[in-house]
């Protein structure tokens, strides 16, 4: 303890020199309430930090859809990340924390689409009010190399849309499909329990193996139903790359499920099955959705990215194209084949630095299995969004964002999605 309170005292020492990141005007600091008069900086020091921010959602259908109209909702999320070294417990130790609350409505439901036209109302929930603990996450660096983790993992939380700053929900585009590709739906959960290891060179991850429970537990512990139905072996390889002088990477994710599951069943990071995915049984002659259960599922998918323009000046703004594609079983995955393109990064209009935009496209191919339940009634879905983030100062954003999705649902005619996003980084 004496030696933990000797080292906090000189971290503190080495830091009080040094400008705090949180201060500075009103409207050029990164967080709205600054560094709380001393305090935020003194935590840092001792290796605590504390993000809270608040999202607000105004979207709706203009035009087709299952149902037109505009919804208001929002989300308010708690970020807890602990330094183990600088807190007095011991080197490479890292503790994460993520607590999430929901609140309004949203219309992820109105167009017909599985994939989430607002995935920052999606989660941890999509509907109703809700506020939960979705990771409590530790993580051990035994070298520069080499990197362990477990616990309860929200698996969204180190996702990085390319390109944009920022991880997880709300960094980017506001589409599901381009945070994650949809075909990973029927093996992963939006909170898992899990342990794995990551490879790491020049300090980016070019290896990791994780092993995930089956189970669903984003509102739950999970510890009672812990690994009743398989396990998900998930790993990924992923390359920087250094076409033409600019920055980019290939990847390649997989993953393999020991556990079972019906054709039909539930998935949390889709909306699936979706409301009205059968008509009235009068119209199917008595046809009842099928329950049999299969053993095993898995899934790949190949990603890329490549900046055509970097910041000579700021080599963290960059703009360039990125593509996903991916294939599964079929059976009991429902999507057999998924596809994803699009464009986007910094801004490229003048002096405006901190903004991003982007636009891009997702097309789902059905499996044979999954279209012949109800022929006449399903087709591929596919979809596009436009955005553009104007960031009015660092702590606060303003998004305006088009979609354009035709969904699954036959009969459902093509949707033209209207929203606002705002964040404030408090």
């Amino acid at each position: 303890m004496c030696l933990a309170s000797l080292n906090a005292t000189r971290v503190l020492a080495q830091t009080a020199s040094q400008p705090s990141p949180f201060d500075g005007p009103w409207d050029s600091r990164p967080k709205l309430t600054g560094d709380w008069g001393g305090p935020r900086e003194e935590l840092r020091g001792h290796g605590i930090t504390l993000d809270i921010s608040a999202t607000e959602y105004y979207q709706g259908t203009a035009s087709g859809g299952i149902h037109d109209g505009f919804e208001f909702g929002g989300r308010a999320d708690y970020l807890l990340n602990i330094d183990g070294q600088k807190a007095g417990l011991w080197q490479g130790l890292y503790i994460n924390l993520h607590g999430e609350t929901v609140y309004g409505d949203s219309v992820n439901l109105f167009t017909g689409a599985i994939v989430p036209v607002n995935i920052g109302r999606a989660h941890p929930v999509f509907f109703g009010d809700e506020t939960a603990l979705t990771a409590v996450r530790f993580t051990q660096v035994l070298s520069e190399n080499l990197t362990l983790y477990g616990g309860r993992i929200n698996t969204i939380d180190n996702i990085q849309q390319p390109f944009m700053p920022g991880r997880g929900l709300d960094a980017g585009f506001m589409n599901a499909a381009f945070v994650w590709n949809p075909i990973l739906g029927r093996t992963m959960n939006y909170v898992q329990n899990g342990v794995g290891a990551a490879v790491l060179a020049g300090g980016y991850p070019v290896f990791s193996l994780t092993v995930y429970d089956t189970n669903n537990v984003t509102t739950e512990s999970g510890f009672d139903v812990l690994f009743n139905n398989g396990a998900v072996i998930y790993p990924t390889v992923s390359l920087p790359t250094n076409f033409f002088g600019m920055p980019g990477h290939q990847s390649v994710w997989g993953a393999y499920s020991s556990g079972r599951y019906a054709i039909l069943s539930p998935q949390s990071l889709n909306n699936f099955p979706p409301p009205g995915l059968f008509p009235p049984p009068a119209l199917l002659q008595g046809f009842a959705p099928p329950t049999t259960f299969i053993k095993d599922s898995w899934w790949i998918t190949y990603l890329f990215d490549q900046a055509l323009w970097v910041d000579a000046t700021d080599q963290t703004r960059s703009w360039g194209v990125f593509g996903n594609v991916g294939i599964s079983d079929g059976m009991p995955n429902p999507i057999h084949w998924s596809a994803i393109f699009g464009i986007g990064g910094s801004s490229p209009i003048p002096n405006r630095n901190l903004d991003t935009f982007g636009i891009a496209y997702y097309y789902l191919g059905f499996s044979d299995s999954f279209e012949s339940l109800a022929p006449p009634f399903l087709r591929d879905e596919h979809g596009l969004e436009l955005f553009y983030n104007v960031a009015v100062t660092p702590w606060f954003h303003v998004t305006a964002d088009l979609q354009v999705i035709t969904p699954l649902l036959q009969p459902v005619h093509t949707s033209l999605v209207l929203g606002l996003r705002s964040k404030i980084d408090f």
